[in-house]
């Protein structure tokens, strides 16, 4: 199983289809799970997915309209009774903070879980640690929405054959990691003769949202971007009305910011054929796309330098 994956839930927009659930993702970050906006059936989304509570590390809400919050009773009440040991943190508007009490308790149930509130009331991080730092940007929609980017620090990548010829390895690599420089043989090695740059890798959400500067500045550089795509460019006039984008539109997001892999979702009910999708994101963009389906997983994408990127 790849350390680093998006695995979809849901894809529908307003309402689900006999083809698509309400909005879900996990994505799978080494040893994290971020679940972004749990809609309606979430629960069961992820048991067909094979994911299961203890995967879950974040919750992340954008909003609170329902088809990206519905399914919170649900995943909340399973962190309780799958018995989850770790801390799990729920990040969410703050002015939706009453709207989150109540579909956390929304049932009777015994609660064992550690589930930790922090509402988010402005752009800024969210939260950090060594995976890295999470952000959240306040969008433009017809209620308080956020997007969100996680942001892995830089790093550098040992260069094996260059270790070699300088005879340093097993725990010594490590040591040299660790304290920045080595001796060896009487010779002061640095870690800048051994290894190269690694840029660190990015991941960003924007749902529901007309095109606005946050979207770009979540999408800046991303090396995988999950973006709403609720409309066909030929319904414009609707995606501005009700606060979403076109594909077209997610597709400059992505051309304009260097994003590497573009994900659409949130899909109106009234189009049959996701081929459209893809082809009027295509004219605009010219790296990944994946229209994203329901129960799928899309691999994230190697460090760039690696074999295969």
């Amino acid at each position: 199983m790849s350390s680093r994956e998006l695995v979809v839930f849901g894809t529908a927009s307003q309402a689900p289809t006999r083809y698509r659930n309400h909005n879900g993702y996990l994505l799978r970050w080494d040893g994290m799970g971020l679940l972004f906006d749990p809609g309606e059936g979430t629960q069961r989304q992820m048991v067909l997915a094979g994911v299961g509570a203890h995967d879950v590390h974040h919750i992340c809400v954008s909003h609170f309209h329902g088809d990206h919050c519905l399914g919170l009773p649900g995943v909340v009440q399973r962190l309780s009774l799958d018995r989850v040991p770790h801390p799990v943190y729920a990040h969410y508007p703050a002015t939706g903070a009453e709207f989150f009490r109540r579909l956390r308790y929304a049932a009777e149930f015994h609660e064992t879980a550690d589930l930790r509130e922090r509402p988010v009331d402005g752009d800024g991080t969210v939260a950090s640690g060594a995976f890295g730092v999470l952000e959240a940007r306040r969008l433009d929609h017809r209620i308080d929405s956020f997007g969100y980017r996680l942001v892995e620090p830089d790093g550098r990548r040992m260069l094996p054959d260059r270790l070699a010829d300088l005879g340093i390895s097993g725990p010594d690599v490590g040591r040299l990691q660790r304290a920045g420089e080595l001796t060896v043989a009487e010779r002061r090695v640095t870690l800048a003769e051994v290894s190269a740059p690694r840029p660190g890798q990015r991941f960003a959400f924007v749902l529901d949202t007309r095109l606005c500067d946050a979207v770009f500045a979540l999408a800046d550089g991303a090396d995988l971007l999950v973006i709403e795509s609720t409309f066909l460019e030929r319904d414009a006039a609707l995606a501005t009305e009700y606060g979403h984008l076109t594909a077209a539109q997610a597709a400059r997001v992505a051309a304009e910011s260097g994003v590497r892999t573009l994900v659409l979702t949130h899909f109106s009910q009234r189009y049959r054929d996701p081929a459209e999708f893809h082809d009027e994101a295509a004219a605009h963009f010219h790296g990944h796309i994946f229209v994203a389906a329901d129960l799928t997983r899309i691999p994230f994408p190697p460090r760039l330098g690696s074999s295969g990127a």
